[in-house]
């Protein structure tokens, strides 16, 4: 195996390393994130329940939101 290819492997695998490394702790931005899309999809499932109860309670066919 030439040099090339020797340095080409070590350094593929470095990157390997460090991207796992990265990926097993999360930030204090990402816990925020995930929050906000929960909250954010509660939100729309409440809206979208809400205004299904409005549909029903006027009699309309499509209940659907």
């Amino acid at each position: 195996m030439d040099a090339f290819k020797k340095l080409s492997v070590i350094g593929f695998t470095a990157m390997l390393a460090i991207g796992a490394a990265g990926c097993e702790k999360e930030s204090g931005a990402e816990k925020v994130g995930e929050q906000i899309d929960e909250t954010m999809n509660d939100m729309g499932n409440a809206v979208e329940d809400a205004c299904e109860d409005v549909k029903e309670e006027a009699g309309a066919e499509d209940k659907d939101c």
